[in-house]
């Protein structure tokens, strides 16, 4: 059993964030040689790449809600008056 539920566009945040932090870690310790202005595209690439993540996750949740109402709900309405009742 989870303990909580899988958020998948926090793991890439937390993913894409170290591997930023491993790339700055480099940099400083002169194993690579980057000029700082490479680190904010991949940064908010990052965060555009976790948004949308999250958003495909809630879709496809909201998605997986609907059909399983709807498979619960799947017997017709009851008419008792109308054209179309029984007699």
């Amino acid at each position: 059993m989870l303990r909580h539920e899988f958020r998948p566009g926090r793991a890439v945040a937390g993913l894409v964030m170290l591997g930023l932090a491993a790339g700055y870690a480099a940099d400083a310790a002169g194993a690579w040689e980057v000029p700082w202005t490479f680190f904010l595209p991949l940064f908010f690439g990052g965060l555009w790449l976790a948004a949308t993540v999250t958003w495909a996750a809630y879709m496809l949740r909201r998605r997986r809600a609907a059909r399983k109402a709807s498979a619960e709900n799947s017997g017709a309405p009851a008419s008792t008056s109308g054209s179309h009742a029984i007699r």
